[in-house]
């Protein structure tokens, strides 16, 4: 059944005046007229009481009828509106998958606050997530964004954009004597130090490369807050994000900068090349921006 069958005999239910109802409804009389009857033919009922040529009343079953023509038209525009929603992002789920450097440095906070604020009726979950198994579970759909710390080979169906830019430091013990020295530390410096590396060894190949040493490593214990928990029990020192000087405080941590040219580190978002997801789409937009 037509829905403008329904939304007919509601005006005309509600008006109780054929006159009046068409008017309501922007059509002619006798074309409403010819409508209802069409209505009441497909129903086989008789709906209305034709008590004047114009004025008419419900019948018994055209009291039963408009509780749940009301009923049918308000889902179906409740439909067509949660419908009209999705397609533009409005609602939905995103799952993002992070490593724990894109949080520390407050730009996943930001760039995700600033789309829930625009769009509070997406569903967001975020899940820390070992660096390696992020760019398979973009290709799998286990997860939409991925937010990591470059450089990271990626396969041709993902794209990234970068989000951001700072650059490298060294955390070492507290008693350590480069940390009793104070000063930037240059990276020849550093050639018979025991290094302790997070899941992106960027910083630490560029200052190995640097100072023309292979490094000695400690262990590799995977996220930036157990990295910095073996420094801090004297376990060796770390190349890190100079953004966790300002984010995390551990005891008997001091964090060095080093000399010479600054080793430059990117955070960006990776996603899938012909994203179609329109809530997924619309964050890209906020991050591009």
């Amino acid at each position: 059944m037509d829905v403008r069958f329904l939304r007919y005999f509601i005006a005309v239910a509600e008006q109780l005046h054929f006159t009046r109802a068409a008017a309501s409804l922007g059509i002619s009389t006798p074309a409403l007229t010819v409508q209802i009857q069409k209505l009441e033919d497909e129903l086989q009922l008789r709906l209305l009481n034709r008590s004047t040529k114009r004025a008419v009343s419900l019948t018994a079953a055209g009291e039963a009828f408009l509780v749940e023509a009301r009923a049918v038209v308000e889902r179906m525009e409740r439909a067509i509106h949660v419908g009209r929603q999705a397609s533009r992002g409005e609602i939905g789920g995103i799952n993002i998958g992070y490593v724990g450097s894109a949080a520390f440095s407050g730009l996943l906070q930001q760039r995700v606050g600033e789309y829930r604020t625009a769009s509070p009726d997406v569903v967001i979950k975020a899940y820390e997530l070992p660096m390696e198994k992020l760019p398979d579970m973009l290709l799998v759909g286990e997860i939409d964004i991925a937010f990591l710390r470059m450089p990271v080979v990626l396969p041709s169906l993902l794209s990234s954009q970068v989000l951001s830019r700072d650059k490298f430091c060294v955390a070492v013990p507290a008693q350590h004597p480069l940390a009793l020295r104070g000063a930037a530390v240059s990276p020849g410096a550093l050639a018979k130090e025991t290094f302790i590396v997070p899941e992106q060894p960027r910083g630490l190949q560029e200052v190995a490369h640097r100072g023309e040493f292979s490094p000695i490593v400690g262990a590799t214990p995977g996220g930036l807050l157990a990295v910095l928990t073996h420094v801090s029990l004297g376990a060796g020192i770390a190349v890190i994000p100079d953004t966790l000087r300002s984010v995390i405080t551990l005891p008997n941590v001091v964090y060095l900068g080093l000399a010479g040219a600054p080793i430059r580190s990117e955070v960006a978002a990776v996603y899938r090349k012909g994203e179609r997801s329109p809530p997924v789409v619309n964050l890209l937009k906020f991050l591009k921006h």
